[in-house]
């Protein structure tokens, strides 16, 4: 596998400024001053990113309650994001990434092993960014099951 950019606690958070569901345009730094959790998923509507997303769904309120926004974002185009929200009633931000460069700026975009392949894709990965822009953890290739309770429990929340 080639090398590819990854992101480390102490990191700048890279800006992005992307659509979410309804085409309105959204930037990290529109949360400065709050903890942010950002993550990358490959595809709306499949089964790991809706048991992925539906997790953070059904944690939201803790998550907020404990001060943090959630952000997800994949390649999808708005109409299919806002699709995905509403069959799983999605009340958080997925915003569309469709030429993957804020994927490829936070490590999450590139090759990947998927059944033994090496492939290029969406590694399903999650930041947490601290309320000054700055990356507190960034966890890669992470599951779709499981996750976020794992998260909640390194995070105290």
């Amino acid at each position: 596998m080639t090398e590819q950019k990854r992101l480390s606690a102490g990191d700048p958070a890279p800006e992005f400024r992307l659509p979410d569901a309804t085409g309105t345009e959204v930037s990290l730094s529109e949360f400065r001053g709050r903890h942010v959790l950002v993550y990358f998923y490959p595809a709306a509507g499949t089964p790991g990113c809706t048991k992925q997303a539906c997790d953070f769904r059904d944690n939201l309120g803790e998550l907020n309650d404990a001060g943090f926004t959630v952000l997800g974002i994949s390649p999808d185009d708005p109409p299919k994001l806002a699709k995905f929200a509403t069959e799983q009633e999605l009340t958080f931000p997925l915003l569309s990434d469709k030429d993957r460069s804020v994927m490829t700026a936070w490590g999450a975009y590139g090759e990947k092993q998927n059944y033994g392949r090496t492939v290029t894709g969406v590694i399903r990965s999650t930041f947490v960014v601290d309320p000054d822009g700055t990356i507190a953890k960034a966890l890669y290739n992470v599951r779709a099951t499981g996750h976020v309770a794992k998260l909640r429990k390194d995070l105290g929340v």
